[in-house]
């Protein structure tokens, strides 16, 4: 078979329509459709059957998907061993991050990566629900994604998932909350407080959810504002209470915010990363990642934090 072939069929799984595959691949939308139906010749099968105005893969179609995805992986490894017999890495890895992933962790990931010869890093941030992280990672290297740990991860046999960090998920409020002299809180002392939250669908909005099942406790949700920063300057200003991830919030040493351990639940998101089995094995790729690895240690090992020290007030 054809690994140019397979790699369209690949990406069809992934975009869900020959126009998107031929703008990625930069092919007309008919060249797309001669090599899907040159492969189903070869293969002696339908691969892909019309689905409305677009089409969608048959079993067939899925089945050689998921081997041709170990296909390119061991094209990729072959690659790698060429590239491991150069001194340094070489080449352009493109990434995408959720917002305050970014916040958290690209100044120190650019610092590490400037160091490594031959590799340049492009990052975009990107508002990620966890629906959209297959295609994303279609279009990029490595995704910086972060999940509900109470979800699973999206399993793959055509994606690597490399766990980073379990960043737990405090309680924020207005310094002068009457709550404020509290160390930890239990939901139902925030049971009658307003809540400022994410989309529904979102990890936020997830464990927010997951907290509802395993309590009973329902929170009345006033805003729902996806941009953590926006959700700061909100509960600063009295607006509401909110979950926001421990070591990316500016609580500015509780000047700003004060940031309470919720008592009786796990309350966290999963930040992790997903690539193709494809790409994975890019020597590139794997210095970025081991980068990215050494930043999440530098920015949550014991003792440090990330942007302002906790207000410790006991209870």
């Amino acid at each position: 078979m054809d690994v140019q072939r397979l790699r369209v069929l690949c990406e069809l799984a992934d975009r869900g329509s020959v126009t998107a595959v031929a703008a990625a691949l930069s092919f007309t939308p008919s060249a797309i459709s001669q090599q899907l139906k040159a492969l189903a010749d070869e293969v002696g099968l339908p691969l892909t059957e019309p689905a409305g105005r677009g089409l969608r893969l048959t079993a067939a179609g899925q089945a050689l998907v998921g081997e041709a995805e170990h296909v390119l992986a061991a094209l990729a490894r072959a690659e790698a061993a060429v590239g491991r017999l150069r001194t340094t890495p070489q080449g352009i890895v493109r990434m995408a991050l959720f917002p305050s992933g970014a916040r958290l962790l690209l100044a120190g990931l650019l610092q590490r990566v400037s160091a490594i010869d031959g590799v340049e890093l492009q990052v975009k941030d990107v508002d990620m629900p966890p629906s959209a992280v297959p295609t994303l990672a279609a279009d990029y290297d490595v995704v910086l994604t972060h999940r509900d740990e109470h979800r699973e991860p999206q399993r793959s046999a055509r994606h690597r998932i490399v766990p980073l960090v379990r960043e737990p998920l405090d309680v924020a409020l207005p310094p002068r909350h009457p709550l404020a002299r509290h160390r930890r809180l239990r939901l139902e002392q925030l049971a009658d407080e307003p809540w400022i939250s994410v989309e529904v669908g979102w990890p936020i909005d997830d464990v927010l959810r997951s907290l509802t099942t395993l309590t009973g406790t329902r929170p009345r949700i006033v805003q729902r504002i996806n941009d953590f920063s926006v959700t700061e300057e909100l509960v600063a200003a009295g607006v509401g209470v909110a979950l926001l991830p421990r070591w990316s919030t500016d609580d500015r040493g509780g000047r700003r915010l004060l940031m309470r351990e919720l008592a009786g639940v796990r309350a966290a998101r999963v930040v992790e990363v997903v690539m193709r089995e494809s790409v994975a094995e890019r020597p590139a790729v794997r210095a970025v990642v081991e980068a990215l690895q050494d930043t999440v240690r530098a920015v949550t090992q014991p003792g440090r934090l990330a942007l302002g020290s906790r207000d410790t007030t006991a209870s």
